[in-house]
């Protein structure tokens, strides 16, 4: 892999409170010390395996090809599920088969070259391996390994399959759209299963109502500014989702709304 390629981006639940970060770029480093290290968020939920698989979706690809992606967020540390190496979109990932890569192997395995290694060869891995820290011991080696040339087939053995979550599909018809509430992030912003495309599809041209908890929003909006301080605003975000949000404010703590709460677009006909 070109100097030029050498990145591993970490994406961890670790927070910064303890070594843990710190221990999987020392292990990284000791073995390629010439990579550049990128973290891509350590503040995820703890143990939110698909709050993981979405940041991954929306920053993955746009490193440059052949990134090196490594994700721990892994509650079944020590246990049955097994250690990979995916390669998909022309990027590679290294973590957990706990569904974490779910979203970025969805909409790419299709696309090109997809393969999946479970990583069985302890020759990559630290020499003592902690029951519960696999991501110092195993993906950290293995991440730093492969930045220097390593060869994914060395590294275990082929498999056909990942461990995939998704989560649930909108219900779309002729009345309008029901959807969920599947991510909120730091700023308390409720972003729905719902994208923009399915909502372009039915070419909204009368009223719209959408109905979050207690909240009805009449329209979605461009912008947060459309409306004033303290309001709601439903609007299609940076990841093409539809959100409600509140304008300076937080609207999971506003709008009393956790994840998993449904969202109804419902439209209104003309006579």
């Amino acid at each position: 892999m070109p100097d030029a390629q050498r990145i591993i981006t970490l994406t961890t639940d670790f927070g910064y409170q303890d070594y843990y970060v710190s221990a999987l770029k020392a292990v990284i480093l000791r073995i390629c010390p010439e990579v550049r290290l990128v973290d891509i968020s350590h503040d995820l939920p703890p143990q939110d395996i698909m709050a993981g698989a979405w940041v991954l979706k929306n920053t993955a690809f746009l490193y440059p090809p052949e990134t090196i992606h490594l994700a721990v967020i892994d509650p079944g540390v020590g246990g049955e599920r097994r250690p990979v190496l995916v390669k998909a979109g022309g990027h590679y990932f290294v973590g957990p088969d706990n569904g974490l890569f779910s979203l970025v192997v969805e909409s790419e395995k299709d696309k090109g070259e997809y393969r999946v290694v479970e990583l069985t060869n302890s020759g990559y891995w630290r020499e003592d391996v902690s029951s519960t820290f696999h991501g110092r011991d195993i993906f950290a080696p293995v991440a730093a390994h492969l930045c220097n040339g390593v060869d994914m087939s060395n590294l275990g053995r082929e498999l056909s399959e990942l461990t995939t979550y998704r989560w649930a599909k909108p219900i779309s018809d002729d009345e309008g759209i029901q959807g969920w509430i599947v991510h909120i992030d730091r700023y308390g912003n409720l972003v729905t299963n719902i994208p923009e495309s399915i909502i372009a599809k039915h070419e909204i041209k009368s009223g719209l109502k959408i109905y979050v908890g207690n909240t009805i929003l009449k329209n979605i909006s461009h912008t947060f500014s459309e409306v004033s301080d303290g309001e709601p605003v439903a609007m299609i975000g940076s990841s093409g989702m539809l959100e409600i949000a509140i304008n300076k404010g937080n609207a999971e703590q506003m709008l009393g709304i956790e994840k998993g709460a449904p969202v109804s677009l419902v439209i209104q006909k003309t006579d």
